[in-house]
């Protein structure tokens, strides 16, 4: 199975969702707001990691994070 995540304009999404529902799908969820930041912020720390193991930016310790708290 797959999964496929789209952004839909707010004025659209109703039609979208009447459509997707009468093509027969299993399961069609949209997701809350919370979701949505949760996702983007991990793919924002995904993207910091990357750019750590090219070198471009150096991350914080571990330690120096809990020193903080």
């Amino acid at each position: 199975m797959q999964r496929v995540i789209i952004d839909i304009p707010d004025n659209k999404f109703n039609f979208f969702m009447v459509l997707v529902n009468n093509l027969g799908f299993k399961k069609v969820k949209k997701i809350t707001k919370e979701q949505q930041q949760f996702v983007q912020e991990l793919k924002d720390s995904l993207e910091q990691v990357k750019q750590h193991q090219e070198g471009k930016i150096k991350l914080q310790s571990a330690k120096d994070f809990l020193d903080e708290l």
